[in-house]
């Protein structure tokens, strides 16, 4: 083969690795765009779950709150009722003490 034709082809295969070399080059830089890209969307999509479960687990807790104070507001009338009902029972003892007490006193001044 002619040294024209050698350098010729040398040239040509020299110009066709600089475009697969640039093309490598290209396509490694888009396949990093895209990566940074997912990468962005998956962490976007972590934050919005992560900001959900917050939010439901916020919500659960404050039914349970809310259901706790209901229970203890419950138990806290049904107490007040029973001692009401052990005062009101005991009215009739407590009249008949004071009044002995001062049948006592005035017995007791004579």
């Amino acid at each position: 083969m002619p040294r024209p034709e050698v350098l010729e082809r040398i040239k040509s295969a020299e110009q066709d690795a600089d475009d697969i070399v640039a093309e490598a080059a290209n396509d490694r830089d888009e396949r990093i765009a895209e990566a940074r890209e997912r990468a962005e969307e998956i962490r976007a999509d972590a934050e919005e779950e992560a900001r959900d479960l917050r939010d439901r687990r916020l919500e659960e807790a404050r039914d349970e709150i809310d259901q706790e104070c209901e229970r203890v507001l419950e138990e806290g009338e049904q107490e007040r009722a029973e001692l009401a009902e052990r005062a009101r029972d005991r009215v009739d003892d407590v009249t008949d003490h004071v009044v002995s007490l001062f049948q006592e006193d005035v017995h007791a001044q004579t």
